[in-house]
């Protein structure tokens, strides 16, 4: 009668697509169905009288394991995901469950593991993941997709690339990214903001300086560009380059020469040049604001990236994304957010495009305990509704105003965004570039916020 009991059982056990294995009160296994013979690669014979950590070699063996923990408190786990280590030493992403053995009289004897296979789960969340990101970049937009290919294609070749896009939308990172997949990945990249650094230090800055080039130049400098030799450099915010260094740096990408400070011996620049701006430059090359033909130079290729108003279908990742990376700096466990805020988030206009997105979340994190992010946990600015007079086009009021007052018009507004053109743009339904060209032609006069200068400004 026993053992028509154990074939039984064994049937059973064998007919689950689930591994499963027991052990006794010395944590020796006892069963091994087929489901574990196929997912580990071990037979039962060779499994059978082993202890169990020796066959699974599962990542909690050692200080966390989860049938231990069952053994001790008496309490099932049920789906947790920990890794296996199979015959071939691959690692096995697996959701385990366990649960305590007793016999007829109740006793204790041991306990009983079962443990699925998520390798195909696991791979179709990479595909997906894969398809949506490149490198630290995440987007299932078209236009990024394209992007994302052209990517790919510049990684054979050092073109220069200028990168155009608003503040915010991501420009450094597809800089980080031309350069990890490119034939200079091995080298540094060595990052300048040009808008960061004031014109008198930039110069040597970027070329450097010998000892004796000024006062306080007690010994040799090398600049960044001598810092990214065989490397890559990315001049961030390049249409706040003075016209005279628009001139020098036109001749490192012409010759691949430059001269440091002092020096009377030219050095030659082994680097591969990236260039960025939110700036208008052929606006800014009509004006007379930029050297044609350093903008030549540097728009061998253009990527031109979208603003984050135009691929909202990507903020459900990008938040997604934001909520891991400040659960696990902050040590919490926000699984999402609610619909209400969702639906919130996705009608917000958002001028500071990604960076303005990361900070929503990680103010989210930060009053949010646990479970989901809710409208009460979103900033002020966000939560507050449009009013009547921001739900209106002031655009078209713009198109039709003129002399005094579109001047009027615009000088209101953006006194309104705090002297923020990118928001006083958004405001009135034109292009930034278009707004910057408006200031100049009615030369409106803005006040001076943090020394940097901008057109009309006296």
């Amino acid at each position: 009668m026993k053992s028509q009991v154990e074939n039984r059982t064994r049937i059973i056990l064998d007919s689950i697509a689930d591994g499963v294995f027991t052990v006794d009160l010395d944590w020796k296994i006892t069963s091994f169905n087929r489901a574990a013979e196929k997912i580990t690669g071990i037979p039962e014979e060779k499994a059978l009288g082993r202890y169990c950590w020796e066959v699974l070699r599962a990542s909690i063996c050692e200080q966390a394991c989860a049938l231990g923990q069952t053994m001790k408190t008496r309490q099932p786990i049920v789906d947790r995901a920990i890794f296996i280590v199979n015959s071939k030493g691959d690692r096995i992403p697996v959701s385990i469950s366990t649960a305590i053995l007793r016999d007829d009289d109740g006793t204790v004897i041991g306990g009983v593991e079962t443990f699925r296979d998520l390798s195909v789960e696991e791979a179709l969340k990479k595909a997906l993941s894969d398809r949506c990101s490149f490198g630290d970049i995440i987007s299932k937009n078209k236009q990024m997709l394209q992007l994302f290919e052209m990517i790919e294609l510049l990684s054979d070749n050092d073109s220069t690339v200028l990168i155009q896009g608003e503040s915010g939308t991501g420009k450094e990172l597809f800089a980080k990214a031309i350069h990890a997949t490119g034939k200079r990945s091995k080298g540094p990249l060595v990052i300048v903001n040009c808008a960061a650094i004031p014109d008198q230090l930039l110069e040597s800055e970027l070329f450097g300086y010998k000892a004796g080039a000024f006062t306080d130049a007690k010994k040799d400098k090398p600049g960044r560009l001598a810092l990214a030799e065989g490397g890559t450099l990315f001049l961030d915010e390049i249409g706040d380059l003075s016209p005279a260094l628009q001139v020098r740096l036109l001749r490192v990408l012409q010759d691949k020469v430059y001269e440091p400070l002092g020096s009377v011996r030219s050095e030659t620049a082994d680097v591969r040049v990236l260039t960025a701006t939110n700036k208008d430059l052929a606006e800014m090359v009509e004006n007379g604001d930029f050297r044609s033909d350093l903008y030549y130079r540097i728009n061998v290729v253009r990527l031109e990236l979208p603003p984050l108003r135009n691929r909202k279908e990507d903020i459900p990742l990008l938040i997604e994304h934001f909520i891991s990376k400040y659960n696990n700096l902050n040590g919490k466990e926000i699984q999402g957010t609610s619909p209400e805020a969702l639906a919130m988030l996705m009608e917000h206009g958002y001028p500071g495009n990604i960076r303005e997105l990361e900070n929503i979340v990680e103010y989210a994190s930060v009053v949010c305990k646990n479970g989901l992010v809710r409208i009460e946990h979103l900033p002020e600015n966000v939560r507050r509704p449009k009013t009547v007079e921001a739900a209106e086009s002031p655009g078209e009021d713009l198109c039709r105003s003129s002399g005094g007052d579109e001047k009027r018009l615009i000088y209101e507004t953006l006194r309104e965004c705090g002297w923020h053109r990118g928001r006083a743009a958004e405001a009135l339904r034109i292009h930034p570039a278009t707004l910057w060209r408006k200031i100049k032609q009615l030369d409106i006069v803005l006040p001076r916020i943090d020394g940097r200068s901008c057109p009309g400004r006296r």
